[in-house]
């Protein structure tokens, strides 16, 4: 495991070009019009890049939920307790959460992270993988210190090379966290260097009045605590989450184990933004889903130079939206491996015309 951030830059290398171009000229011979599956065709380019293999497979994929309560919602920035956390983290162990349903239609498998929540729950909860019982209030104090974001970074990555020990494919991100949509807008209010009221919207359900009060709480936390939009682990440790910040690990495991990873929504994009932040080549292993609904969605996508694969007004979070976009790799993947080309059907191929 790299003991620093600058450990981290040294082991992580940019995708694979000559696979990509083999899966580029693949595509250019399968018995269809040229770049006729757009994006798709894209998803699977790059994703040889990421294995370093034009000849790859998507059987096993795994969604990685980061769990973790945040003490912030002592501001009333929420609609809910943070006892909701532990429910749904719980839910997702039954098959009973919204994304676990999806997940049957898309074939993933869940595994819920217990990385910060305020109590235990003995079907998610494993001692290794805790960092803390939540975060503190950050209108009042740093959420918690730089040595705990980067133990919660380091959760990430050994669950992304758990998933590869196990013979995962790709990996989907997915968060759960009572009063994250709060710390999420504060980080990405630093990082994209915008006003607070910009990026934060009413999350699970405010009223106009309390995402007053929440836009309020943010720039005083911010005001407070003055992070520094230079240094990743500064941000997150006054303004941020312990679920941001094992997402954060989960892309940056990603590069390191050569595994695609999903972008969910909102919360997972400033996670994703957090890992190219600390190592720009992390992007490579990243692939978009869909854009949030929330107002930094589109924000956060085009500072990762993304552009989304589904636009479905969706701000569930859980997951939903990287699991929901994994059907389509698959049916892209299932064109680009198994049809035929030109030269089996002698059908004579399209030309590249300019």
């Amino acid at each position: 495991m790299p003991e620093t951030p600058d450990m981290l830059r040294g082991m992580i290398l940019p995708a694979d070009r000559v696979s990509m171009e083999m899966a580029r000229r693949r595509w250019n011979t399968v018995a269809k019009p040229l770049f006729s599956l757009g994006k798709l065709e894209d998803a699977v380019i790059r994703i040889a890049g990421m294995k370093r293999d034009a000849r790859f497979t998507l059987q096993k994929k795994g969604l990685i939920i980061m769990c973790a309560d945040n003490g912030v919602v002592e501001e009333g920035v929420t609609q809910t307790g943070q006892e909701v956390t532990a429910v749904v983290a719980d839910n997702f162990t039954k098959k009973a959460a919204s994304v676990a349903i999806m997940s049957e239609v898309a074939g993933v498998d869940l595994f819920p992270v217990d990385i910060g929540m305020a109590v235990d729950v003995p079907s998610v909860t494993k001692p290794e993988d805790k960092v803390a019982y939540g975060t503190k209030n950050m209108r009042k104090e740093p959420a918690m210190t730089r040595d705990q974001v980067w133990q919660a970074v380091l959760t990430g990555i050994r669950m992304v090379s758990r998933l590869k020990a196990e013979g995962y494919d790709i990996a989907a991100t997915g968060e759960m966290g009572i009063g994250n949509t709060t710390t999420s807008s504060a980080v990405a209010s630093v990082l994209l260097e915008k006003p607070v009221e910009e990026v934060t919207g009413k999350g699970a359900g405010l009223s106009s009045e309390g995402l007053e009060q929440k836009i309020a709480v943010i720039r005083q936390a911010v005001r407070l605590h003055r992070p520094d939009k230079d240094d990743v682990l500064d941000v997150l440790s006054k303004v941020g989450g312990l679920d941001i910040a094992g997402l954060t690990g989960v892309y940056l495991g990603g590069a390191l184990m050569h595994m695609p990873v999903v972008v969910d929504g909102f919360i997972s994009a400033v996670a994703a933004l957090c890992a190219v932040r600390l190592v720009p080549d992390a992007r490579d292993y990243m692939l978009p889903s869909h854009v949030s609904k929330e107002p930094a969605g589109q924000m956060l996508l085009d500072a990762l130079g993304m552009s989304p694969y589904l636009t479905c007004d969706m701000n569930l979070g859980e997951g939903s939206g990287a699991v929901a976009v994994l059907p389509l790799l698959d049916m892209g993947l299932l064109v680009y491996s198994r049809m035929s080309t030109f030269e089996e059907i002698n059908v004579e191929q399209y030309e590249m015309l300019r």
